[in-house]
């Protein structure tokens, strides 16, 4: 469920990748490995939050296509 947090909307992490249909472990390879930068907003506990732009940014990168024959480390 998204909370508002000084009139903005963000999203927890396991609702970001699951409206963008990649898997919470995705999502870390990602970060950790430079294909995704970091959301900009975490919350006191540390956790991360997404805001639209975020979450829409996860969305397009979750919908790229690779070449054919492409072994997944290849980004367009």
């Amino acid at each position: 469920m998204p909370i508002k947090l000084n009139g903005k909307t963000y999203f927890w992490t396991a609702e970001a990748c699951k409206m963008a249909g990649i898997s919470k472990n995705t999502f870390l390879r990602w970060v950790n490995s430079g294909v995704f930068a970091d959301v900009a907003h975490r919350d006191r506990r540390r956790w991360r939050l997404f805001n639209e732009a975020e979450l829409n940014r996860l969305k397009a990168e979750a919908h790229k296509l690779l070449p054919n024959g492409s072994k997944g480390r290849e980004r367009t």
